[in-house]
């Protein structure tokens, strides 16, 4: 296809856009200047990050008008994510600044007091087409569910009905999750991000092709308003990578942050790296299994590299090539130094990643530091953290903090008055009642004086969007996940939480899903060496009634 444009005005993840065309067979040009916007036969406008932001870069750029006039002019324009609030007069996340106007209306946030819910909205849920009749629907699946990433959303208005594809409801609130009127379609979830599901809509758009239907006249129906959303749980499977003892990049997984292997009737493999595989061809393996994520976790510092060549990032871009579910990249989040003496801020180094394919990036012992600083500053706002500069340039939804935490116990509240404790059903060596989970850095080799309660509740006011909880206790013990640490935690946010280390079997997702109300759950060597293969936890979670996506086998 000739004239296939996408406006990239310098956020994140776009590589896994072009991806996706790709891999539907299609090339696609990038706009570098205003006059190719009206060049295009079809516009792309995926927007990551802040509305304000993208607005203002848009602006600076001179594609406001250009791109107003490409939409009046009557050819296929799709927007995604912050490409369709775009379309809207204003939003909340930056009411000084406007909108295309194209439609009225107003983006909002989510309601964080409505049925507990946690926000950003991030994970699948599904599309409720409103519109029946020719040219309308773009292969959107009733029994499908797509991958959503927002914390603002329009809410549904009669009063623009003729312009609603589909609303989807997350707990109590109904919000329109894609439009179509006339040449305009967009979408607010990630259709490159939402699996074969997702690359079905895509090649609809490029295709030109919208409904089964054949001449019927539109009807526009009025959205349901369920007892309960239909947003799923998440699995995601986590590849520690880091580079063996002949200097290869492989996964590993350690038992409590130990990778190397033990001595077992004088194997000759003792004190070696241990390796479970090559990182892009097991990423491709679990996204072939229906994993919901896929997270890299870097254990190898690349001191001596520079930001551009850093190994992950060509992970990242040979992986975001095959996967189409969101990737997270984590370690090493932080201000470096090249060999040359050249200083890259945070800010960069996740540029960096989100440009090779990276949706999420994960910080970890600097998130220690930062709140370190944040407490001392009598927990006033600094502006220059890694975590307050991501999420300004990439919205919260891009930043998730990877805790290390372990168990510290105490005889009685009166020895620690200085934590957050929590009373313990599992007594400590000296039957202990009472415990704080200590966090650390550098790979849980070194405890620091804070504790989860206070790194969670103060990346949160920061700006994080999204909680990595691991436990050092529980880490290679298959014994279950520390429920009574992710229930603390839990109490603690609004926003959503993962939970990782310890998972030995499938009963073991559904108990912390049943019995703390996680978002999303994640594994690593269960899955790494097949002992619990993915298909057979998610199969096990719908016996059980918990709301878990349905995956395509193929395109």
């Amino acid at each position: 296809m000739r004239g296939l444009y996408l406006l990239d005005y310098g956020a994140g993840n776009v590589r896994s856009l072009v991806n996706a065309v790709n891999r539907l067979g299609y090339e696609i040009e990038w706009v570098k200047e205003p006059d190719d916007i009206l060049k295009a036969e079809k516009l792309i406008f995926p927007g990551v990050g802040a509305f304000g932001s993208a607005m203002q870069s848009l602006v600076e750029k001179n594609y406001v008008e250009p791109l107003k006039q490409y939409i009046e002019s009557g050819k296929p324009f799709m927007g995604i994510c912050v490409g369709l609030q775009a379309l809207f007069e204003r939003s909340e996340e930056s009411p000084d600044i406007p909108g295309l106007g194209i439609i009225p209306g107003t983006v909002k946030l989510f309601n964080k007091d409505d049925n507990n819910k946690a926000v950003p909205h991030m994970g699948w849920n599904k599309a409720n087409c409103l519109k029946e009749g020719k040219d309308t629907n773009y292969g959107i699946k009733q029994d499908k569910v797509y991958y959503f990433i927002h914390s603002y959303a329009v809410p549904y208005d009669e009063n623009i009905k003729e312009w609603i594809l589909s609303t989807t409801q997350y707990g109590n609130e109904i919000f329109i999750s894609s439009i179509q009127k006339d040449n305009v379609f967009g979408t607010q979830f990630h259709p490159e991000k939402s699996g074969y599901a997702g690359l079905r809509l895509l090649k609809s758009f490029l295709e030109g092709y919208c409904s089964n239907n054949d001449d019927k006249e539109i009807i526009i129906k009025n959205p349901i308003k369920l007892s309960k959303d239909e947003f799923t749980k998440r699995i995601i499977a986590c590849l520690d990578v880091r580079t063996n003892d002949q200097g290869d990049l492989v996964v590993t997984k350690g038992d409590q942050y130990d990778v190397r292997e033990r001595s077992t009737n004088n194997d000759i493999n003792c004190g070696q790296i241990r390796n479970l595989g090559k990182p892009v061809e097991l990423a491709r393996r679990y996204f072939d299994e229906g994993a919901d994520e896929i997270t890299f976790l870097n254990i190898t510092s690349f001191r001596n590299c520079p930001l551009s060549d850093l190994p992950m990032l060509q992970i990242l871009k040979l992986t975001s090539e095959t996967v189409f579910v969101p990737l997270t990249i984590g370690g090493g989040i932080r201000d470096v130094i090249d060999p040359d003496g050249k200083f890259h801020s945070a800010l960069e180094v996740a540029g960096e990643y989100f440009r090779s394919g990276a949706d999420k990036v994960s910080i970890g012992s600097d998130a220690v530091y930062a709140v370190e600083k944040y407490l001392a500053n009598n927990k006033k706002l600094s502006g220059d953290t890694s975590i307050e500069t991501i999420a300004h340039g990439y919205g919260s939804q891009a930043v998730v903090i990877s805790v290390d935490p372990r168990r510290i116990y105490v005889k009685s509240p009166e020895d620690e008055p200085n934590h957050h404790l929590i009373k313990t059903s599992f007594p400590g060596p000296d039957g202990e009642l009472w415990c704080w989970y200590q966090c650390t850095v550098k790979g849980g080799r070194e405890g620091r004086d804070i504790d989860v309660h206070q790194l969670v509740t103060s990346c949160e006011a920061m700006g994080a969007g999204e909680i990595l909880l691991n436990c050092m206790d529980k880490d290679g013990t298959n014994s279950g996940y520390d429920l009574e640490l992710i229930n603390d935690v839990k109490n603690a946010v609004r926003i959503p939480v993962i939970a990782s280390s310890g998972a030995g079997k499938e009963e073991h997702f559904a108990e912390v899903f049943n019995k703390t109300n996680v978002e999303a759950a994640l594994a690593a060597g269960i899955f790494h060496r097949k002992e619990v293969p993915i298909q057979n936890v998610k199969n096990y979670l719908r016996e059980k009634s918990i709301s878990i996506r349905r995956d395509d086998s193929s395109f």
